[in-house]
């Protein structure tokens, strides 16, 4: 498993990104809930950046036109350098009036906002709302085309990812805690300029930046998975300036790293426990047809077989219980990848690894030609700022060990280790758990998912509640996210928040 808290978007966009935390972050268990919220932002000394114009261009993609817009590197000095955003659009397609613009964000952190907008949410939105809106999307800071964040050449990755994050041992121990200092001090040698400045309170200011240069009055916005943690602290720094919010999949800004983790890894094993249900039900499914127990124990043996002997990819890497793990929370995050990783595992315990180190690299973005796209950078260096890290050395990671595993069988230890990435990170965190509340925002609607993997419903229910005007809307199913992913139910309750600003009612629940 990768060593980030991810948190991957919706089903539809597996390839397009989304992460959050996934067995990733890394953290101290210091910093308890209900520290002081963020101030609300001022604007002074930012006129120059609200000025801005856009001028738009072709894209290279058909109907989408492309910009660049500026913000300033660090809002504390906003004469000490600039960041250039990479921003994308459609335009609205009509019939009927225009209503603005609607910002999207599939979450990561370190999701491309721009290649989900040009890949999916601009061509696959709800046909009405693409008719009334423009469809904006700005690739966060240090994510993709916004002065990404680098930390690891391709090569340098692939040994990482294969790093065994279930450690036996001492020796093992030190392989691990040696990678993550690798990664955390490549990340600080090659983007140490930037590497401070990519919080989600700075992203969420640019943002507002955005939200001006496209002439919008108030944000219109839909979030998900991480997106909602990024739409939150807009609404909390900007209560005034926000419009219709939409927080699908959301995140709780209330829980410190290590029991976001440890909630995670629970969402997981309920998803996987949804799988194996499934699973089981078919004559040809790779971990047997008697029981869900059944099932969960052959997984188990299947990653333990794994990480004594790696089974061979037809390519120079092997299948490792890394990778092997990562493919398997890879088709986690949404039920249509189901067939796909009962035909990987039963070729994996078979002996022949490349359709579930297929699922590993997706998950990752990794290229076929042994590139990454920079999701995973990102993903640490945003995550790394916004939380203090979960454990301050291995100690700690062992000795939670047993609370991850009993949230998980299946997962929890490596998830456990995993957390212990952010512990050797060269940026002190600047963000605190705290409660969101964003008083003075107008009504805005959390979407929670019952069996969501990635962002427990618990979640949902837990920011619907602290936000001062939250509603909950409850997708009684699977999958990470649930606009877009075929409930009529939930489409036309957010459909119609969007286009007329109404609110679906209390308790609304869909399936």
């Amino acid at each position: 498993m990768d060593s980030r808290r991810f948190l991957r978007t919706s089903a539809t966009a597996l390839a397009a990104a989304g992460l959050i935390l996934s067995g990733c972050t890394g953290g101290s268990d210091a910093a308890a809930p209900g520290a002081a919220p963020a101030p609300r932002a001022s604007v002074a000394g930012l006129e120059a950046f609200y000025a801005q114009k856009p001028v738009w261009r072709d894209c290279g993609v058909p109907k989408f036109e492309c910009t660049t817009l500026r913000a300033p590197l660090d809002y504390a000095r906003p004469d000490a350098g600039e960041i250039k955003l990479a921003v994308s659009r459609v335009r609205a397609t009509g019939p009927g009036k225009r209503l603005g613009s609607l910002l999207v964000n599939p979450g990561g952190p370190g999701g491309s906002a721009v290649g989900y907008l040009q890949g999916y949410a601009g061509i696959g939105y709800p046909a009405p709302v693409r008719a009334r809106y423009d469809i904006v999307a700005v690739d966060p800071r240090g994510v993709a085309r916004s002065e990404p964040v680098e930390c690891l050449t391709g090569p340098q990755m692939d040994a990482y990812t294969q790093v065994d994050q279930t450690p036996d041992d001492a020796r093992e121990t030190a392989a691990l805690t040696t990678s993550f200092k690798a990664f955390a001090a490549g990340c600080g040698k090659r983007s140490g300029k930037i590497l401070p400045h990519v919080s989600t309170v700075e992203t969420a200011r640019d943002m507002d930046i955005v939200r001006a240069a496209v002439g919008d009055r108030k944000l219109t916005y839909v979030g998900a998975s991480y997106g909602t943690f990024l739409g939150a602290t807009y609404a909390e720094l900007f209560p005034e300036r926000a419009g219709r919010l939409v927080l699908d999949g959301a995140m709780d800004p209330s829980l410190p790293a290590v029991e976001l983790n440890r909630d995670q890894t629970a969402g997981f094993e309920t998803a996987f426990r949804s799988f194996a249900a499934d699973c089981v039900e078919k004559p040809d499914c790779p971990l047997g047809t008697t029981s869900v127990a059944a099932a969960t124990d052959n997984l188990k043996a299947f990653f333990r077989t794994v990480d004594a002997q790696p089974v061979p990819t037809g390519e120079s890497r092997r299948l490792g219980e890394s990778l092997a793990t990562t493919g398997v929370i890879a088709a986690m995050y949404d039920e249509g990848a189901w067939p796909q990783l009962r035909e990987a595992l039963t070729r994996a315990i078979g002996g022949e690894g490349s359709a579930l180190l297929a699922l590993a690299d997706s998950y990752y973005e990794r290229e076929p030609d042994g590139s990454y796209a920079n999701l995973m950078f990102a993903n640490a260096a945003v995550n790394c700022l916004d939380l203090p890290a979960s454990f301050t050395g291995p100690a700690g990671a062992e000795a939670a060990v047993p609370s991850f595993e009993k949230a998980s069988p299946v997962f929890g230890a490596g998830l456990a280790w995993a957390a212990l990435n952010c512990t050797y990170w060269p940026t002190p965190a600047t963000g605190r758990p705290h409660r969101i509340t964003a008083a003075g925002a107008p009504p805005i609607v959390v979407v929670g998912t019952t069996r969501d993997p990635a962002t427990p419903y618990k979640w949902a229910r837990s920011l619907a509640d602290q936000l001062a005007s939250g509603t909950l809307l409850t997708y009684e199913g699977d999958g990470h996210t649930a606009y877009g992913r075929g409930s009529d139910c939930i489409d036309t309750a957010i459909n119609t928040y969007l286009l007329e600003g109404t609110v679906p009612e209390e308790g609304k629940r869909c399936s």
